[in-house]
């Protein structure tokens, strides 16, 4: 297949006008018309995943993160993604990535947050402001369903743990005696706890929730904060599936989270 080809499926169901303003998701580097041989999925694009790239014989890499937010001022191997930079057009490889776009499909981050919760009726819960048809309506960040049975809070914590494969979790108590209606955002999403809470979610879950806003949400919902890679990394088995059968596609083994607990 041709790149072209490879992202016109991927912004089938994640536009990039759908991305948020600041964002920058999108083709990072490579030619629209490459013959792609091989694709390596990832969650951020690092030196190592680069690397591994290179020995897989892949010669497109595809991020749920991009690797470049800011324009580089210089490329001469003095900053990671400069150097990731280099790396790719030495190499011929490609970067492709889908960011807020992904995070904004009804079935892209956060709805795959909720399925793996064994939620398959979800909505979304923030939509996008600007739709104006009904196949807009599958737009928007967060979403929001209920479990298929109401779980104690210290029960639907441990599922969290296991369906996510979390070594860790920040949280508040919860205000209530069991968890069912349940709202999700990948990623940095806590400014969408109001929202949570408008919903009559019982839990939010989300990632990077600051000190102040565990404190503000205290006692109206049990506001649960991952790590950020946990919560998103499987946005790698959602460009898999999507080009399941068309090209052959490698999930980074490199791609782990920065964050270490001691």
């Amino acid at each position: 297949m041709i790149l072209k080809d490879i992202i016109d499926i991927i912004e089938s169901v994640a536009p990039r006008g759908k991305q948020e303003a600041w964002d920058n998701s999108g083709l990072q580097v490579g030619n629209t018309s490459a013959d792609i041989q091989a694709v390596l999925l990832t969650t951020d694009v690092t030196e190592s995943v680069v690397n591994e790239a290179i020995e897989n014989g892949c010669n497109l890499i595809i991020s749920h993160h991009p690797l470049l937010f800011h324009g580089l001022k210089q490329v001469c191997g003095q900053t990671p993604q400069a150097r990731c930079v280099e790396q790719a057009i030495r190499h011929n490889i490609a970067i492709y990535s889908a960011h807020t776009s992904m995070d904004k499909y009804l079935h892209g981050v956060s709805g795959r947050m909720a399925e793996k919760m064994r939620i398959t009726d979800y909505s979304i819960l923030c939509p996008d402001g600007f739709c104006s048809s009904p196949a807009d309506e599958a737009y928007g960040l967060g979403v929001v369903g209920d479990l298929p049975e109401a779980l104690s809070p210290e029960t639907f914590l441990q599922k969290l743990k296991e369906a996510f494969g979390a070594p860790w979790l920040r949280y508040t108590r919860s205000p209530k005696d069991t968890i069912r209606r349940v709202a999700f955002c990948g990623g940095a999403g806590s400014e969408f706890a109001a929202a949570a809470v408008q919903s009559g979610a019982d839990a939010f879950v989300t990632a990077d929730v600051k000190y102040h806003e565990f404190q503000e949400f205290d006692g109206q919902i049990m506001l649960v904060d991952m790590d950020h890679w946990v919560s998103e990394h499987f946005t790698r088995d959602i460009f898999r599936e999507l080009l399941d059968g068309k090209v052959k596609t490698i999930i980074a083994e490199s791609d782990l989270s920065p964050v270490s607990l001691g």
